[in-house]
C-alpha cells in the first residue's frame, strides 16, 4: 500500500495484514504516514537486508504489528530481531521458489520466526506477478504456519481453494500486483471480490 485514500479505502474491507514497503527500489516505497486503521488489521513492514536498527525505527514510527523479511537475512539476524523487537511483532520470514525447494532451509528459522511466507522467484524480491509450482508444498514438512503468495489473482483463487483443502498450514492468502491498478495502488474491487472469495473458502 502506498496512496493515503487507497489505505482507507482497503482498510473498510478488514483485511488481517496490510503491508507497508521499506525498501527504497520499490515502486511500492512507503515514505507517508500511514492513516488510522481498524485495529484488527496487523500493519506490515517489508524489509530487504534492512539493518535491525532500522527495522525498528519504522516499527516504532508507524506501529506496526508484523515485519515481513523479504531479502537474505539470516537465523542469527532473525533471533537478534526477535530480541530488540516486542514480543507480540510477528516475523515473517519470505523464501522464494520456483520448480523445487529444499525444505531442509527452514527448520534453523523455525525457532526465530512466526511465519514462513513462499513467494515465487523472480528478478525483484516480490512483485513479481508469477506464480511458482504449488506441488512444491505437498512436501512442506513443517507445522508452522505460512503465508501463500507469488501472483495470486481472482483467476488463482479456485486453485488457492485446492490447496486451502488439504493439510497444509495456510496462515493467509498474500496478494498484491494482481489487485493493482498501478504499483501500490489497489483496485479496491478487486480486492473485495478477493476477500469475500477466500471468506466463503473458510466457511
Amino acid at each position: 500500500m502506498k496512496y493515503h485514500d487507497n489505505i482507507v479505502e482497503l482498510g473498510a474491507l478488514l483485511p488481517d495484514y496490510m503491508g507497508f514497503i521499506f525498501w527504497e527500489k520499490s515502486s511500492r516505497y512507503f515514505d507517508g504516514q500511514i492513516p488510522d486503521l481498524p485495529k484488527s488489521i496487523k500493519k506490515t513492514g517489508v524489509f530487504v537486508n534492512e539493518t535491525i536498527e532500522n527495522i525498528v525505527k519504522k516499527v516504532n514510527q508507524h506501529d506496526l504489528q508484523a515485519v515481513q523479511l523479504h531479502g537474505k537475512e539470516s537465523v542469527a539476524f532473525c533471533g537478534e530481531l526477535r530480541k530488540s523487537l516486542l514480543k507480540n511483532i510477528e516475523i515473517i520470514k519470505v523464501f522464494s521458489i520456483l520448480d523445487t525447494f529444499d525444505f531442509a532451509v527452514l527448520e534453523p528459522f523455525e525457532s526465530v520466526c512466526d511465519y514462513f511466507l513462499f513467494d515465487t522467484k523472480g528478478k525483484l524480491p516480490g512483485g513479481n506477478g508469477t506464480t511458482f509450482d504449488w506441488k512444491v508444498l505437498q512436501q512442506y514438512p513443517s507445522s508452522k504456519p505460512f503465508f501463500l503468495s507469488g501472483g495470486i489473482g481472482l483467476e488463482e483463487l479456485e486453485a488457492v481453494n485446492e490447496i486451502l483443502k488439504t493439510d497444509l498450514p495456510v496462515r493467509a492468502i498474500d496478494v498484491n500486483s494482481k489487485f493493482e491498478i498501478e504499483p501500490g495502488l489497489k483496485n479496491i474491487s478487486l480486492c473485495n471480490d478477493a476477500i469475500h472469495h477466500i471468506a466463503t473458502i473458510k466457511q
